[in-house]
């Protein structure tokens, strides 16, 4: 039997492969500059104090929202970091592929981010009935660089490492998965290379 025939789940970055922005936090600081009207760079200051233990699960964007209103000098009801939440580009050619491969493998997201941020996106997109596994390092307190993450995603799919694919924009973070044994592909974002999946 091939490595083809033995694959049973696909596995995807959120940010730079599934979105056509790279990274997410640019995607809510942007928003969040335009909309109250504050400089990008003061916005930044403010939230990036705070991105790893959001990211960690550390803490949620509730436990952080008074200190960051308190450090851009002004108080952004949270319905807009909400909205900020959804400035996002889904790639319509990715979601495409996904559909014709959800018949025939479980599909699931591994990322590094913040669980409200994905939850929201997740749950007012079709992203809901596409992805069966959504394993988001703020749920599970690990990132992409350490191993508890992705043997959170072979616990939740029930499947072996060596019967899983990863995708993702960042090479750095092929190199655990596939020292566990999962087949590992290199996105590359700038060039939406959708070969690289087939």
């Amino acid at each position: 039997m091939d490595r083809q025939q033995k694959i049973k789940g696909l596995f995807f970055d959120f940010d730079g492969v599934i979105t056509i922005e790279k990274q997410g936090s640019p995607t809510i600081i942007s928003y969040i500059s335009k909309e109250a009207n504050i400089p990008i760079e003061v916005v930044e200051n403010a939230y990036y104090k705070h991105n790893d233990d959001l990211l960690y699960g550390n803490i949620t964007h509730r436990d952080m929202w008074e200190q960051f209103c308190a450090d851009i000098g002004k108080t952004i009801d949270y319905h807009v970091l909400e909205e900020a939440f959804m400035n996002v580009t889904i790639d319509e050619k990715l979601l495409d592929y996904i559909k014709e491969k959800h018949s025939d493998y479980l599909i699931g997201m591994i990322t590094d981010n913040k669980a409200d941020r994905i939850n929201t996106i997740v749950n007012n997109t079709v992203l809901k009935e596409l992805f069966d596994v959504v394993i988001i390092s703020a749920d599970v307190h690990s990132r992409k660089s350490e191993r508890k993450i992705f043997e959170e995603a072979l616990k939740q799919s029930g499947l072996k490492a060596e019967e899983c694919v990863f995708v993702d924009n960042t090479a750095s973070n092929l190199k655990i998965p596939s020292e566990m044994g999962f087949t590992t592909i290199f996105f590359d974002d700038d060039n939406r290379d959708f070969n690289a999946l087939y």
